[in-house]
């Protein structure tokens, strides 16, 4: 007689064993109708899973996370079996979830193509409305196989293969189509009623370029139409605010065969990036860092006595000069170290803050590269705190309240909060993980912010906290972090006399409030559709005559701006004004002041914001208060782009 324990607390006493879908139809035939699996005794399983001892469960339905989760699984498999009726000659490989969706991997004797894609779509749409019962059975892995071999399914066999030999197989089957998986899946088919299939890439077999082309075809699942609806308007945005099309509308960089993940950046794109930059230079010296430089190659030795060579050597730049092998760095951490061991420190020294906007190289690969988003060379705001165990708290409350500043400035005000804990294999006393883990908890608490902790996701010298923002299409971009490092510093000989005049390792804080420049910018450009704030636009005015009379007063409008610290520029070409208001709207351009024979004889400009605004006619020096006043807003708010 298992007695069932609900999330609210409620028991449910039962005379024989009961399944997952009963305990449902018992509470309610809506519930009944809507679980997709259980969760029982904190192990996820199939509505068809039986109960037959006291326990815990929760019934999971497309509302959760969960849900999601595997109603995206069971597409994947949808997907597969579509793919197995339309093409019997192609192979199963591998087919999980990601974010917003799933992909699976096929080995086929061509690439699907868009018209392909069409017809596997409408194969799964018949087969979801069909509702065909999912099962689960086990195996014996050899006879599991056996069993793919004999279908042909040479890739299902060969991972089957790595797995150990005493542990079962899963296999899901609906119709005529069995596939290896853990679960759970849907109960039917009937309950996948929201897909859409996205697009086809290639890949290799096990992520090795040295595999065989896979076709990868990407799909995205949701709980209900409106909710797949939604998605795909924000894919649709997305794609129109692409950084890398945008950049070529305003003018901004270009990357090129010659440079792969390297970027060239024009004028005005060179402006947004020269903004940033001064302004985080500010920021940082405010808050009492030193900045520093360090150099772009340094010797092998180095990165193998820091441990990054072990680590990161694959993903390191050498080259060798009079038989010595150097790497052109990939991390400015070890270089921040060397500075710190020139000359004695105090602990009165400390905490000794350090920035630098360190420009890095990874060989990263070549199918990775996404426009500003993944490349081999960037810079990023990099920052090394040395400090004591007993100032961790502190100095992470510090930039805390850095990072937050800099996020408003930039306009996003929405921040996910991770705080990754110890791993399994890590250097370090329990004692001092204790303390650090601590020390990041209290400061998350103190600033009365909401977080999640990831169980052993630190790294193997310390735990860290991740900051991630949200841009205005709801996407989440991991960008600032604070990491606690107890190696580091040991390993490269950083030594600072103690109070009591010991010599002992100082605690080394790896921070970045922005990441890379260069993934940061990209962030801003897709955000902002290129209608940056004021502040970072490229052009923040352009100054656009009627006819020729205008010119001279024009022109010295330009120079007046310019003179006070303002990107203004004067449109004097021989154009009919509605087309210079129009194009310089369309470069989101921030404010054009038309001049005509009125203004010049009153001495005023008439205002107009890219967003079709008219402020009227003023004086100059009342324009340039509006235009102060919006610059020094920054991202936080701002009258040029309110409007849009």
């Amino acid at each position: 007689m298992p007695v069932v324990t609900l999330p609210d607390g409620s028991r449910r006493e039962f005379s024989n064993p009961v399944s997952v879908f009963d305990v449902a139809n018992d509470i309610g035939p809506g519930l009944a109708k809507a679980a997709l699996a259980g969760v029982v005794d904190g192990k996820e399983v199939d509505t068809s899973f039986v109960i037959d001892h006291d326990a815990d469960l929760a019934i999971v339905t497309d509302r959760q996370p969960e849900g999601l989760e595997i109603i995206r699984h069971s597409t994947a498999h949808l997907l597969a079996q579509a793919v197995k009726q339309l093409y019997p000659g192609a192979q199963v490989t591998i087919g999980p979830v990601i974010d917003d969706g799933f992909y699976y991997d096929f080995a086929y004797e061509r690439q699907f193509t868009p018209e392909d894609l069409e017809k596997i779509e409408k194969r799964m749409e018949e087969l979801a409305k069909e509702d065909i019962p999912v099962s689960r059975r086990l195996l014996p892995r050899d006879d599991a196989v056996k069993y793919f071999r004999e279908m042909g399914e040479e890739y299902k066999a060969e991972i089957i293969a790595s797995i150990p030999t005493n542990e079962d197989i899963s296999l899901y089957r609906q119709g005529d189509f069995e596939d290896l998986c853990r679960g759970p899946h849907v109960p039917s088919t009937g309950k996948l009623k929201a897909f859409k299939l996205t697009k086809v890439a290639g890949a290799y077999w096990r992520g090795d370029s040295n595999n065989e082309m896979l076709t990868r075809v990407y799909g995205t699942a949701w709980g209900s139409k409106k909710e797949l609806k939604a998605y795909l308007h924000r894919i649709a945005e997305a794609e129109k605010r692409d950084h890398r099309k945008l950049a070529k509308k305003f003018d901004l960089f270009h990357m090129q065969e010659e440079a792969p993940g390297m970027v060239f950046w024009h004028p005005n794109g060179w402006t947004v990036y020269s903004t940033v930059e001064q302004y985080m230079r500010q920021r940082q010296r405010e808050r009492g860092y030193k900045e520093i430089k360090t150099p772009q190659l340094v010797d092998f030795s180095l990165w193998e006595k820091s441990g990054h060579a072990d680590k990161f050597g694959d993903d390191m730049f050498t080259l060798e000069s009079e038989e010595r092998q150097f790497a052109i760095k990939p991390m400015n951490c070890p270089c921040h170290v060397q500075v710190f061991n020139q000359g004695l420190r105090s602990y009165r020294d400390l905490p000794l803050r350090l920035a630098e906007f360190g420009s890095c190289h990874r060989s990263e690969p070549s199918g990775s590269l996404h426009g500003l988003m993944r490349v081999r060379g960037f810079v990023q705001d990099d920052g090394h705190i040395f400090c004591t165990e007993d100032q961790i708290q502190s100095e992470v409350s510090e930039f805390m309240d850095l990072l937050h500043e800099v996020y408003k400035d930039f306009g996003f005000d929405e921040v996910i909060y991770r705080l990754s804990t110890r791993p399994e294999k890590r250097v370090g006393s329990d004692e001092s993980w204790d303390k650090a883990e601590k020390a990041l908890a209290d400061a998350l608490n103190a600033a009365n912010l909401d977080w999640e902790e990831l169980p052993g996701e630190g790294a193997f010298y310390g735990p860290k906290i991740e900051f991630s923002l949200k841009d205005c299409l709801g996407r989440v971009w991991q960008c600032g972090t604070i990491q606690v490092d107890f190696s580091m510093p040991g390993r490269l000989d950083a030594q600072f006399v103690a109070e009591d005049g010991s010599r002992q390792n100082p605690v080394m804080l790896h921070r970045a409030t922005l990441g890379s420049f260069e993934r940061f910018i990209g962030i801003l450009i897709e955000n902002y559709e290129g209608a940056f704030p004021t502040w970072l636009a490229p052009q923040q005015v352009a100054v656009l005559n009627i006819t020729d009379r205008q010119s001279e007063y024009c022109r010295d409008i330009e120079s007046k701006l310019g003179g006070e610290g303002f990107r203004a520029a004067a449109d004097l070409r021989n154009e009919k004004i509605g087309f210079k208001i129009r194009e310089h709207t369309l470069q989101r351009v921030p404010y054009l002041l038309v001049i005509g024979d009125k203004e010049v004889e009153n001495q005023t400009v008439a205002v107009r914001t890219r967003s079709g605004e008219d402020l009227g006619t003023m004086t100059y020096e009342s324009f340039l208060e509006i235009l102060r006043q919006d610059v020094d807003r920054r991202g936080r708010s701002s009258i040029a782009g309110a409007a849009e």
